[in-house]
């Protein structure tokens, strides 16, 4: 009895709206890092010093947002804020851990895109590229370390690079044969399709939390058919009346409208995370749409990962340059089709996260260790590989022969590149560390060819 009287006492009180907003709100400001080092960073004020949230729970929550597309650690985040004060507490989460990313990478896109090129801030981008290439093939070797355990998944993945690389198969479509073999995998190889715990090295044991592991699930997070019925029309409402708009406004052909369809299709194949989409924003916006170029790709990307958020806020980049390029309000209006661009990828990129929390989170629950549900993703993520290395390829042609193969190899991309895959991989250092270094090195570089 005592022991839990202790427990009682030693329990946070009840936290209030507005302190947990503040803290979504430093949060956003403040999650560098990619997904790994976001999670991390919650673990340690939410479950270590702040003990709103049990180690179990958090766990629970993270598995939980690992099988859904769209990034996990906003998802993590959104669903915490659910947890603790519903509705309103997710979305203000979730809100709030993107919000500040979208107003920083639209101002870093407007000083790339009109000071782009200054020789100064060329020669930082000449050596970002390289790096932000190392960085694409680090992912491609963590997340296939993690997944492809035996032959079957390693093939899935080699189907996927030639299906990707030599035949031009649209990612959508790898995904849902990914996700069908995995199915089918649950049925006739089930062994081979259990998903991996990667998270499970966290476990340790804190005090007790506001949310604990016997804490009873409060009402507002409790399955209901009414509940799931209003969230769904709640959310498709506003998909609807922002398509419809955009449609009147602009035409099904324009620029917005174009943006706020193919985001939305953007938002349902993020398996595996923003690295997984980065082929499948590319094909639709430097291949089919030409909002912006493939060297311009690998610039936004070397922006989304030196600027706080989640890095598939890379979708602001393109809807701010594909924006500025179509110049959709008239060449006087630049700055203001680019920052509408930029928000309606954004909004049409993360409406569907949240709602996948506050709709499917019940039923997500329910089938989390069943195989049949779990088997399809892994078989996705495996595929995620292969696509990603094709990521990989592409960034390296533009950056080791940017004019052509017929042009002169770029050797110092190739040193750099080089040098930031061993900083990342052998010596373990941060993503913003690499970066940065890269960056000195070509604007030292710059600095030497025009003296």
């Amino acid at each position: 009895m005592s022991t839990i009287a202790n427990e009682v006492k030693n329990r946070p009180e009840p936290i209030p709206f507005i302190e947990a907003f503040r803290y979504w709100l430093k949060l956003g400001f403040i999650s560098f890092g990619g997904p790994a080092g976001q999670i991390s960073l919650m673990h340690q004020e939410l479950v270590e010093k702040r003990r709103w949230i049990s180690e179990h729970r958090f766990l629970h929550a993270l598995n939980y947002t690992m099988v859904l597309p769209g990034p996990e650690a906003q998802q993590l985040a959104t669903y915490i804020g659910w947890l603790m004060h519903g509705a309103w507490g997710g979305i203000a989460a979730g809100v709030l851990f993107v919000l500040p990313s979208l107003f920083i990478l639209s101002a870093l896109t407007w000083i790339y895109l009109t000071y782009g090129d200054v020789p100064s801030v060329e020669g930082i981008l000449y050596g970002i590229k390289p790096a932000v290439t190392a960085i694409v093939v680090f992912a491609a070797y963590r997340i296939g370390s993690r997944v492809l355990k035996n032959n079957v998944l390693r093939t899935i993945s080699a189907l996927a690079f030639v299906a990707i690389f030599a035949l031009s198969v649209p990612f959508p479509y790898i995904v849902l044969m990914a996700g069908f073999i995995g199915y089918l995998g649950s049925y006739f190889l089930p062994e081979q399709f259990k998903a991996s715990h990667h998270h499970a090295e966290l476990g340790k044991t804190f005090e007790p939390a506001l949310i604990d592991d016997d804490t009873p699930v409060p009402e507002h997070a409790k399955f209901k058919w009414t509940r799931l019925m209003m969230f769904s029309v709640i959310g498709l409402a506003i998909w609807t009346i922002l398509m419809v708009t955009l449609l009147i406004t602009y035409g099904w052909d324009g620029t917005l409208t174009q943006m706020g369809w193919f985001f939305t299709k953007a938002a349902f194949v993020t398996f595996g995370g923003a690295y997984a989409v980065l082929p499948y924003v590319y094909q639709g916006g430097v291949e089919n749409y030409q909002w912006l170029s493939g060297t311009q790709m690998i610039d936004g990307l070397a922006l989304g990962e030196t600027t706080p958020g989640p890095l598939i806020m890379v979708v602001a980049f393109v809807g701010f340059v594909g924006s500025w390029t179509k110049e959709i309000f008239g060449s006087e209006m630049l700055p203001l089709a680019g920052a509408a661009g930029a928000g309606v990828a954004t909004l049409f990129t993360f409406l569907p996260s949240f709602l996948f929390i506050l709709i499917g989170g019940p039923i997500i629950e329910a089938t989390r260790h069943e195989i049949k549900f779990t088997a399809p993703l892994t078989g996705i993520t495996a595929a995620v590989v292969g696509v990603i290395l094709n990521l990989a390829v592409f960034f390296a042609y533009h950056v080791l022969w940017p004019k052509g193969f017929e042009a002169e190899f770029e050797w110092l991309s190739l040193f750099i590149g080089i040098a930031a895959f061993v900083a990342l991989f052998k010596y373990k250092i941060g993503i913003v560390k690499v970066i940065g270094a890269c960056a000195v090195i070509g604007l030292g570089y710059s600095l030497i060819l025009h003296m």
